[in-house]
Formats: C-alpha cells, sequence, structure tokens
C-alpha cells in the first residue's frame, strides 16, 4: 500500500534480473548483458526516486490510495512533474523507448528467468505502477507522452522483432512491443483495457518462452531460426504449445480476448 515499500520491491526484483541475467557469468556476452540490464535499471530508478520525493513534499503521505485520491488537488506542475519521473521509472522497468536495450539482451539468461521475470512480472510493473496511481496520471502532457511512448514502442520493436533471427530475441522484442500497447492504453485513458493486456500477456508470453526453451534444450541451444525446421514432428507438444501461444499473442478468439457488455 505504499510508494516507498512498492519501491523497495521495485529495486529487489531488479536485483534479481541483474543476477540472472549474468547467471553465466563466465560468457562474456551474459556479464555485459546483466552490466547493460544493471545501468539501464538505475537510470530509470533514479528518477523514479525523485519522483516519489516530489510526491511526499506534495502531499506529504506515500500511501498509494490516498495519493490516488488527493492527485487532483496538486497544482499541475506539480502533477506533470511528479508523473512524468514515476514514468522515466516506469520506462526502463518496463523496457520502452529509449530505454529498451536492456531487455533483448536479457535474453542471455536461462529461459525461465525470460519467461518468469523479463515477460510475466517484472517488465510489468511499471505499467502496474500507472494503473495503480492512475488519477496522478490524468495530466494531459503526461497522458500525451505516455500514449506516444507506447505507440512508438510498440511499432518500433515490432518491426525489429521481423529481421531477428536469435528465437529468443524475437520474443523478447515481441514482449517489449506488447509492453507499449500496455502504455498506450494507460494513455488513452483505457486502464482496464491495459490491465487486461497485462495479465493475459503474462500468460501467453510465458507459454512461448518455454517453448522456445524446449526448442533450445533439443537443439542443444541452436536458437537461429534460419537453422531450425521441420520440428514439428519430434517436437509436437512443443509445436502445440507455440501454437497456442502464438494464436494468443494475436487476439485471436477465444485466446486472450476480452467480450464487453458495453
Amino acid at each position: 500500500s505504499s510508494l516507498l515499500v512498492l519501491f523497495v520491491g521495485w529495486e529487489g526484483v531488479g536485483l534479481c534480473s541483474y543476477l540472472l541475467i549474468g547467471f553465466w557469468f563466465d560468457r562474456e556476452r551474459a556479464a555485459n548483458a546483466g552490466r547493460k540490464a544493471f545501468i539501464v535499471n538505475r537510470i530509470g530508478d533514479a528518477a523514479f526516486l525523485v519522483g516519489i520525493l516530489v510526491v511526499w513534499n506534495a502531499l506529504g503521505t506515500l500511501d498509494l490510495g490516498t495519493i490516488a485520491e488527493r492527485a487532483s488537488t496538486l497544482s499541475a506542475p506539480v502533477m506533470l512533474t511528479a508523473s512524468l519521473l514515476l514514468f522515466v521509472g516506469a520506462t526502463g522497468k518496463s523496457a520502452q523507448l529509449p530505454l529498451y536495450t536492456w531487455l533483448p539482451d536479457a535474453m542471455e539468461g536461462p529461459t525461465p528467468v525470460s519467461a518468469l521475470i523479463h515477460a510475466a512480472t517484472m517488465v510489468t510493473a511499471g505499467v502496474y505502477l500507472i494503473a495503480r496511481l492512475f488519477p496522478l496520471f490524468t495530466h494531459p502532457i503526461t497522458l500525451l507522452v505516455i500514449s506516444t511512448v507506447g505507440a512508438l514502442t510498440a511499432l518500433f520493436a515490432a518491426t525489429i522483432a521481423l529481421v531477428e533471427w536469435d528465437l529468443k530475441r524475437v520474443l523478447a522484442y515481441s514482449t517489449i512491443s506488447q509492453l507499449g500497447y500496455m502504455f498506450l492504453a494507460m494513455g488513452v485513458l483505457a486502464p482496464a483495457a491495459g490491465l487486461f493486456h497485462l495479465t493475459t500477456h503474462a500468460f501467453f508470453k510465458s507459454l512461448l518462452f518455454l517453448a522456445a526453451g524446449s526448442v533450445m534444450h533439443a537443439m542443444h541451444d541452436v536458437i537461429d531460426m534460419r537453422r531450425l525446421g521441420g520440428l514439428a514432428g519430434p517436437l509436437r507438444s512443443t509445436a502445440v504449445s507455440f501454437a497456442i501461444g502464438a494464436l494468443a499473442l494475436a487476439g485471436i478468439p477465444p485466446l486472450a480476448v476480452a467480450v464487453s457488455n458495453d
């Protein structure tokens, strides 16, 4: 219930991410990827910490419920400053432009880490932060910034994924793109849609990462898609899992689709 406690957990999961990205520390690529993730996330976290101080100075509380209730009492400059600083923190954690570069390299870690931390839980924390304190982010300029960054990230990362050959990096760029859609939803005043996508994405992207891990195991760590093919026969369960995940990712009914009664 406290923004400070949220920040402590935010840093804790970041530490887990850093240590697990560099799990095979004797590999130079893994060690460099861990360092990149640490540095890029510190940029966002520094802005997040300053934003917390701005909120504390303005409202005298860090209780999430109280902040949401009293956000409308803040002056426009204070609301804008606090929300943009917190958004920078969310940008780093959720790998949005321009702080997205660490997530593709994070694929150097074990595949279950990619599935759990870098698709389902840690990287969605930025979206959760905005949703939990949504009244604080309703300044028109803040909404414009969030929606613009989200839309550009969604398009930018998806185009990179189209020309990647590394199986896990394709899924990593897909994750960045999907997170962009979540931020876009927040920026166009549709937090419920963003949170729904956050929840469904956790399941289908984790499924895709674990299926990719199955392929890696079967192919003895070969993940260059130019060298893969004809695996549906020997890896039937993995092929079915990939198909289900891909259909959910594309929003094909009845997978990962919400029906509104409005």
